[in-house]
């Protein structure tokens, strides 16, 4: 299973060397916005199949970025993984800020999804040549901007700033706090965690620039290269000074989209008004859509457990008098040992004698299982379900019989009843199982509902499709 480790600076040369060479031209792909929006995302990456994985968890929601394939890297298989680790840790899968041109192979991999496409996600992508040039009459506006900046201060220019600037840098942020007017948290939290990011001024992998006159800075931009892209990061200048912010974009788009740079992201305008206006100015090229894909399953549309009949048995859903049947189940230890999972991996030390129906209950609410009673003459003597759901059209299969029924076919008849269910009225392409090796019983149960798959040192694994 995927192993996650929290970004932290320390991992910047281990993100750049997937993000360096990064096409998805969206902000989200890149070191600089992994470190500076950190307390916000709590991003975590791992290295699966030749790519970067990242998990994000925003507001406490879950999600993963689009897999960043390195030289060798699978798409393909990293996706994979992620479903996996969605799966054993019982996590919906949720792959965000997905780039447009990802979205056909995700919408063939899973049937059942839910897109979202905020307009407040949207990066603003500039041709870098426009940018450089300001040409066409389109563009005259911010040309008189420029012109007229030079014309009142024939002395500024734009230089290069590296490591020995920090102290003019941090003069820049004292001018700069005192013109700054905007009073919203996200405006505030924003110059906190850009005046972060300028330490970093002097690594590599940031390009840093801005507008100097008589050795006071009046503006201020950081920017990474990924890829054909330019992102820039930060973007400041001092207020007072007319046509200071047309005049630094095209002056560090001049110095450093070069050697190849196609594009210039100017990240998004969260729903800024003024931000908006301003970006929209500059004329982007495109809007860089990032898609949520919410990856659902076939549980999504049931709204209440069926009753599924078979020659002997009834499965339906568990009700309150089949508690204390329900229990002795779930706490039979010695049996259970061959079921695959001990309760006490998740108790919290709740009433025992609720727990169970409660859990049980509770993942059917959430899309995550469906879970029957298994009955013989209206009695619960076991229990079959569906877990496990893998997006993509499979679920896993489990099932139960008391001890004192056991011996008599009740449980091979119930995975079967439930299978059928599972695959021609829920829907599912293919239902997966598996048992010890050591459980002939089960073995011999498995083999004559469904075919084997395959084992590894612990387990025959089995498979049913359509």
């Amino acid at each position: 299973m995927l192993t996650f480790k929290p970004v932290a600076q320390r991992d910047l040369a281990k993100l750049r060397s997937y993000y360096e060479n990064c096409s998805y031209r969206l902000c989200e792909y890149s070191a600089g916005v992994k470190l500076m929006w950190r307390g916000h995302l709590h991003p975590q990456y791992a290295e699966a199949a030749g790519c970067l994985v990242v998990k994000n968890s925003i507001d406490g929601r879950l999600c993963f970025d689009y897999p960043v394939p390195g030289a060798d890297g699978d798409e393909d298989a990293a996706l994979g993984m992620i479903e996996d680790y969605c799966v054993e840790t019982g996590g919906k899968l949720s792959i965000s800020v997905v780039p447009k041109e990802k979205a056909g192979k995700l919408l063939a991999r899973y049937p059942h999804i839910r897109v979202t496409n905020l307009r407040t996600w949207c990066d603003y992508l500039y041709e870098a040549d426009s940018l450089c040039d300001f040409p066409g009459r389109h563009y005259s506006g911010q040309r008189n901007h420029v012109n007229k900046f030079r014309r009142l201060y024939p002395d500024a220019r734009f230089r290069v700033l590296g490591k020995k600037d920090l102290p003019l840098i941090e003069q820049f942020w004292r001018d700069y706090e005192a013109v700054f007017t905007k009073e919203s948290p996200r405006a505030k939290r924003e110059l906190v965690l850009a005046k972060k990011m300028l330490r970093l001024t002097g690594k590599p992998c940031f390009c840093v620039g801005g507008m100097e006159l008589n050795g006071r800075l009046l503006s201020l931009c950081l920017a990474e290269r990924c890829g054909e892209t330019l992102i820039d990061h930060v973007e400041k200048a001092l207020y007072g000074y007319e046509g200071v912010y047309p005049a630094t974009v095209q002056e560090f788009a001049r110095h450093f989209a070069v050697d190849g740079v196609r594009w210039i992201n100017r990240e998004d305008d969260a729903g800024d008004k003024g931000l908006r206006t301003s970006k929209l100015q500059y004329l982007p090229a495109e809007l860089g859509e990032k898609l949520c894909f919410d990856v659902e399953n076939e549980l999504k549309d049931l709204d209440t457990i069926p009753t599924i009949h078979s020659e002997r048995l009834t499965l339906s859903p568990l009700t309150e008098e089949d508690r204390e049947a329900y229990n002795a189940l779930c706490l039979d230890d010695e049996r259970n040992k061959w079921w695959g999972y001990d309760y006490r991996r998740d108790w919290k030390g709740e009433d025992l004698s609720e727990y169970f129906l409660k859990v049980a209950r509770e993942d059917f609410a959430g899309k995550l299982a469906v879970n029957f009673a298994v009955r013989l003459d209206g009695k619960c003597i076991g229990e079959a379900l569906l877990y496990r759901f893998d997006g993509k059209g499979g679920a896993e299969e489990g099932c139960r019989i008391a001890p004192e029924y056991a011996g008599h076919g009740y449980g091979t008849e119930a995975f079967r009843a439930l299978a059928d269910w599972g695959l021609y009225r829920l829907n599912l392409s293919h239902i997966v199982a598996k048992c010890y090796k050591e459980n002939a019983s089960s073995c011999q149960m498995l083999s004559s509902c469904m075919r084997k798959s395959g084992e590894d040192e612990t387990f025959y694994y089995f498979n049913k499709e359509v």
